[in-house]
């Protein structure tokens, strides 16, 4: 029986560790993609989600060779509009403010890089925020949980308060869908 491939996790992202484990998947190495995300001119948010995917499971499989990479993007949007990682408190309360009473939608592209290919998918899920007063909004902003977070939020967090519908995937919200990521690994010929 051969040996199973390394895989390597291109991400640091603790909540994508904890994902892969509801699911049995133990990465052998964690090293996270340095790229550049700045979305193109004209860029479609799935189209975004997608190429920042694939090119951070190449980038990472450039540098492991004989390696299966896991590599995921999460962009957040209302309409065409991206809500990236938010820069300070202020952006985050923008955000915030933004989604109160809307819906949006989160996109999550999960790529893997095996043998020279790289297949991906993008996971497109609709949640539904309440309405936010001026004081949860603060608290949430206080709480610092939105650092790091597409959008400005966590849902896996307090933020769940704010999220009374969610049609879609709730781990691909949480920055990885799990079923597209068990099938596109057996698909690469990695195995739990």
């Amino acid at each position: 029986m051969a040996a199973r491939p390394e895989l390597v996790l291109a991400s640091a992202s603790p909540r994508r560790v904890e994902l892969l484990a509801l699911v049995g998947i133990v990465p052998d190495r964690i090293d996270p993609a340095d790229i550049d995300e700045t979305p193109l001119r004209g860029e479609t948010p799935p189209r975004l989600a997608a190429r920042l995917a694939v090119a951070k499971a190449a980038a990472v499989a450039a540098r492991s060779p004989g390696a299966v990479v896991l590599a995921a993007d999460t962009v957040v949007a209302v309409g065409r509009r991206l809500l990236e990682k938010a820069a300070d408190e202020a952006e985050a309360a923008r955000f915030l403010k933004l989604l109160s009473g809307r819906n949006h939608r989160v996109l999550t592209g999960v790529a893997v890089a095996a043998g020279g290919k790289v297949r991906h998918r993008v996971v497109d899920t609709r949640v539904t925020f309440k309405v936010l007063s001026e004081a949860e909004i603060a608290a949430y902003v206080a709480s610092g949980e939105w650092r790091g977070k597409a959008g400005g939020y966590g849902v896996q967090g307090r933020a769940g308060a704010f999220v009374p519908r969610i049609v879609g995937s709730y781990p691909a919200v949480m920055g990885l869908p799990l079923p597209e990521t068990v099938n596109l690994l057996a698909g690469a010929g990695w195995r739990p």
